[in-house]
């Protein structure tokens, strides 16, 4: 008969990836936790350890809740460290995954010493940022043992495709359509393919991103006029660059089965006029951005420029690390909502803007899964077309650990409260579940639900951004 290849409760390879995940939310709920000490600094609140004392003087009780919070944080998950360890030592783990935790381990015991230091010796006995360095050492080391574990239980080194002949469609006038007689109809029709060439389902994302730009800086001084003309201005730049991708990309959009109803790739629109709708909704856009002060307009210019050139012309049809770059034009409308209103590049708006760059890879190598052949087709070298979906997945669930650490930061640095933080555990610990279960099923429906995770996680990060920045005066 044979025998288990972890340890009881384990057991079964499966519940050991469940533990890893389990240990790497756990480390980052105390990292969230530990930066919401240092920022309100409750850590004062304690002057013993390892139980928590309050001096004679004591902060105010929600200080002190703080504090206790992170002691009892730091035991429960120093546990599923241990336990993650023994499980990998006594089972069927790789020396790699194996190595990796114990590093945790010992990372682990030494961050409890620290921790006890700047307890009990106050805040000046220990390097400035330690503390908050080693628990993102260790997130590290339990991150790599989870998905160097996902690989070796899941993976396949033969998954990589070879390219396949491009289709050369022969599209008939309209892709085929049948244009409807009524000039209504028509005009209609045309409207409608006009606004689709605007991509306005990137719209909703890209404008909340600028709106918690704006409201890092701003806080609950924000006014109207500043919200009304980025928002604006932010909607026609997308919508030039979205127009200009479907211009230079209409030639391998009849290719994909994805995009061959695109408006120019059915001819619908002729390429003049897309080309000129572009340039007025460029014009249109920096007319917008004057109007709050010239850095926020050389900011939109850019992101037209990066996604419509750098990003559609030189990146995605050249290079494997397309989708990791170009996550750069997601990112400039943090900058650009700092902007609006500071009419400067803040260090906030710098930390908003590298997690929306390091969330874009964990975002869209789902899509490219699901797409994968499509990109193929069309000629993409998409990570999972050039590297295989084993190396994709796991590159998946790095940029989720990458981008949870850069909410860490974001919310040091900005003092985000309460919402934010139990925001950012839930959300995140659904986005890190799906990208585990995608590795065991490693079908499209579980690559197109780790996408959505995605889209929540960001959606729900960015709303809580707003809340607490427009909303709380104070974190907790």
């Amino acid at each position: 008969m044979a025998t288990d290849p972890f340890p009881r409760p384990i057991r079964t390879r499966r519940r050991f990836s469940a533990l890893l995940a389990a240990t790497a939310l756990g480390v980052y709920l105390l990292l969230i936790i530990g930066a919401t000490t240092s920022i309100t600094n409750a850590a004062t609140a304690c002057s013993t350890w390892p139980t928590c004392h309050a001096p004679v003087d004591p902060l105010s009780q929600t200080d002190l809740a703080i504090a206790w919070g992170h002691r009892l944080a730091a035991v429960v998950v120093g546990l599923l460290v241990a336990a993650s360890a023994v499980a990998a030592l006594f089972g069927s783990a790789s020396r790699g995954v194996t190595a990796a935790l114990l590093g945790g381990v010992a990372l682990y015991v030494v961050q409890v010493g620290v921790g006890a230091a700047t307890a009990t010796l106050g805040p000046a006995a220990v390097v400035p940022g330690l503390h908050l360095a080693l628990g993102i050492a260790i997130f590290a080391a339990v991150v790599l043992a989870l998905a160097r574990d996902l690989e070796l239980a899941t993976g396949s080194d033969d998954d990589v495709m070879a390219t396949p002949d491009p289709i050369d469609p022969e599209p008939t006038p309209e892709g085929g359509r049948t244009l409807p007689s009524g000039r209504l109809a028509r005009a209609r029709l045309t409207a409608f393919a006009y606004f689709k060439m605007m991509k306005p389902r990137l719209m909703w994302l890209l404008c909340l991103v600028a709106a918690a730009g704006m409201a890092l800086a701003a806080g609950p001084a924000l006014d109207a006029a500043t919200i009304v003309a980025t928002l604006g201005g932010g909607v026609l730049a997308i919508g030039a660059s979205g127009t200009f991708n479907h211009v230079l990309e209409r030639d391998v959009d009849q290719r994909m089965s994805r995009t061959a109803d695109r408006p120019l790739a059915t001819e619908l629109i002729p390429v003049r006029n897309a080309l000129l709708f572009g340039l007025f909704l460029s014009a249109a856009s920096m007319a917008v951005f004057l109007t709050i002060n010239a850095l926020a307009a050389a900011l939109g210019l850019a992101a037209i420029l990066f996604y419509s050139v750098v990003y559609t012309l030189l990146l995605k049809p050249n290079t494997v690390q397309n989708t990791v770059i170009g996550g750069a034009a997601g990112a400039l409308p943090a900058l650009i909502g700092w902007a609006a209103v500071t009419n400067e590049i803040g260090v906030p708006g710098l930390a908003l803007a590298g997690v929306i760059f390091l969330w874009t890879p964990a975002h869209f190598y789902n899509l490219a899964l699901a797409y994968k052949d499509d990109y193929a087709r069309g000629g993409f070298p998409m990570m999972p077309v050039v590297r295989g979906e084993t190396e994709t997945r796991k590159h998946i669930v790095y940029y989720i650990a990458a981008t949870l650490v850069g909410t860490v930061a974001l919310a040091w640095i900005s003092g985000l409260g309460a919402l934010y933080a139990a925001t950012v555990v839930v959300f995140g610990g659904i986005f890190l579940w799906a990208a585990v279960v995608l590795h065991f099923e490693q079908t499209e429906a579980a690559a197109f639900r780790s996408f959505h995770a995605s889209n929540a996680f960001l959606g729900a990060v960015l709303v809580a951004i707003l809340v607490d920045a427009l909303v709380v005066t104070a974190p907790f």
